[in-house]
């Protein structure tokens, strides 16, 4: 019994030696995680001065600047079409002839007419003038003096309506000729040649739109009235049409221009108030019946605080910033701290600080969802101005 205690004893020994070892290393391993903290990558940017216009933003339609619809003005049937469609024609180009043969005749008629009231009228005015001199020595009564009298003064009115007749039946013959009566683009051709065409042909023979300058139109909540008033007051508002691409972007330079009505009243369905402006549209970017984003400078901010707008998070205090805390400045490992701040604008790119931060100060923009108040981070990148 006693030998078989001893083995009992070594062997226990042995296995409480082997735990230890065995607990040792293990603890010697996992030790330095539970420890020690990997710093975050982040990017981050310097907090700057700009000068930041302040914008409205709206949805707008572009509208032609001038829009025509070409009718004709006498019947007839249309004999030629001298444009293409989606041709550019200037004020007084012939773009279509109706037939003008009737009408070239009916002038005619005219003229004869007056030619022959002409003959009339000098007869009629020579036998007055004969009776004039026959009453005085009495071989004709007074009566059949005024008589010859009233029959020039009627044939010298029918003369006048002659010319008159003339002169429509040379307008007529004029409004065979259609022209256009405006500078512009024209749509797609309504009638085609060989139709009998008439005034108040429905959708016309053709429209013409004027597109260099065009018009956006849009409205605003009636809130932003004051503010809209305030900026007419210092002079042109500024407005910048921006179209989307195909793929869902914007194009590259939006189209820049002018408030030019404000209207003088507010819809009451809506509670909005409609402004027009005008654009140039040197490159056509702006069509007429499109959709367009508008942004309205209603004021500027000069030497603002910014910071990119990725850089602000929302929490339930508010607005804050994670700031980068270095010991010397440019060193790549630092640690983040929460400040708050107040954010008097921003747009897409840009968040103007009121409050809550220094020019120069570094806050994170890329990297925030594992940041906490404290969290080491390695500074991965700095965001350039201007991106």
């Amino acid at each position: 019994m006693t030998r078989r205690f001893k083995w009992l004893v070594v062997f226990g020994v042995v296995a409480l030696l082997a735990v230890g070892i065995f607990l040792g290393f293990g603890s010697s391993r996992t030790a330095p995680f539970g420890k020690t903290q990997l710093p975050v990558p982040v990017e981050v940017a310097a907090s700057r001065l700009a000068t930041v216009p302040v914008y409205i933003h709206a949805l707008g339609t572009v509208t032609a600047y001038r829009t025509v619809t070409v009718e004709p003005m006498v019947t007839g049937p249309l004999e030629r079409v001298n444009f293409h469609e989606g041709q550019y024609v200037r004020k007084g180009q012939l773009i279509a002839q109706i037939d003008p043969q009737p009408y070239e005749a009916a002038l005619a008629q005219a003229m004869a007419k007056l030619a022959q009231d002409r003959a009339t009228r000098t007869s009629d005015h020579l036998q007055a003038q004969q009776n004039a001199a026959l009453v005085k020595k009495g071989f004709v009564s007074k009566q059949q003096w005024i008589s010859a009298w009233t029959t020039y003064l009627a044939a010298k009115a029918l003369v006048k309506q002659d010319r008159a007749n003339i002169l429509t039946s040379r307008i007529n013959l004029d409004y065979t000729n259609i022209r256009a009566p405006i500078s512009g683009r024209t749509g797609i051709l309504q009638v085609d040649p060989g139709n009998l065409v008439s005034p108040g042909l429905a959708n016309g023979i053709v429209t013409i739109n004027r597109l260099q300058p065009i018009y956006v139109q849009f409205s605003l909540p009636q809130q932003d009235l004051p503010e809209i008033n305030q900026a007419l007051s210092r002079g042109p508002l500024p407005v910048l049409a921006t179209i989307a691409s195909r793929s869902g972007g914007r194009v590259d330079a939006p189209d820049a221009g002018v408030v030019t009505v404000l209207d003088n009243q507010i819809n009451t369905s809506t509670g909005t108030l409609t402004l027009r402006a005008r654009f140039p549209n040197p490159r056509l970017n702006l069509w007429p019946g499109s959709y367009v984003d508008v942004d309205v400078e209603v004021r500027v901010l000069p030497r603002a605080v910014t910071v990119p707008t990725v850089a602000v998070q929302k929490g339930p205090a508010g607005d804050f910033v994670y700031q980068v805390k270095q010991e010397k400045t440019g060193q790549k490992l630092a640690s983040v701290r929460i400040r708050p701040v107040t954010v008097d604008y921003e747009n897409g790119t840009l968040a103007v600080i009121g409050s809550g931060l220094r020019v120069g100060e570094e806050v994170v923009t890329e990297g925030t969802s594992r940041l906490k108040s404290g969290t080491a981070i390695r500074i991965a990148a700095r965001m350039k101005p201007g991106k």
